[in-house]
């Protein structure tokens, strides 16, 4: 991108110099999850098949995002922002010392936080499913296990969105509008892709 075309720290971009980062499969499948886990765990007391279909769902979203994570575009796939536990650890270094770069698609952390939460739902998905077999039906364990996970995500969750209310803060930007929008101010210099 021309340097003309770059935002300085502080200056405000238009918003049809917008990067688009995120496409539509991307945003979907996230929002898509965010509703079926608000979903199941306000079902999660109540008796019948809703929070069963639910969970099926989730598992469908999840199952679609891995695909969509190997076959979709640029900042869709794991490739472009899942990286080794080093860099990651050293982005947390940056982080903690308020160095961190700017990245347009997810940062180090975000893709670590992405592979954590698509296990813990897929985890949640087969314990549920499991709890529901004739050969476990009746065990208190695989229930407990359901439970356990289910708290793990709630866990993540938080983390998560702290990470992005954070991450926004320092940056400079909605996150969130960007994850509805897909857009994301043009990179400036020190920016990471």
């Amino acid at each position: 991108m021309p340097a003309s075309k770059r935002s300085k720290p502080g200056e405000r971009t238009l918003k049809q110099d917008w990067q688009k980062i995120w496409d539509a499969p991307v945003r979907l499948l996230h929002w898509s999850l965010v509703a079926s886990i608000l979903a199941a765990w306000i079902t999660s007391g109540q008796t019948g098949m809703a929070h069963e279909y639910i969970g099926y769902a989730a598992a469908a979203i999840v199952a679609a995002r891995l695909l969509w994570g190997f076959t979709g575009n640029r900042y869709a796939r794991f490739g472009q922002f899942v990286r080794a536990p080093a860099p990651t650890v050293a982005y947390l270094r940056a982080v903690a010392k308020g160095r961190a770069a700017r990245h347009l698609g997810h940062n180090p952390l975000g893709g670590a936080m992405v592979l954590a939460l698509l296990t813990c739902v897929s985890l949640l998905a087969l314990s549920g499913w499991a709890a529901t077999t004739d050969l476990l039906w009746g065990y208190a364990w695989p229930v407990r296990l359901h439970v356990g996970i289910a708290w793990t995500l709630v866990g993540l969750v938080a983390l998560h969105v702290s990470g992005v209310v954070f991450t926004g803060w320092q940056h400079r930007e909605n996150l969130i509008i960007a994850m509805i929008t897909g857009r994301k101010k043009p990179p400036a210099p020190g920016d990471q892709d």
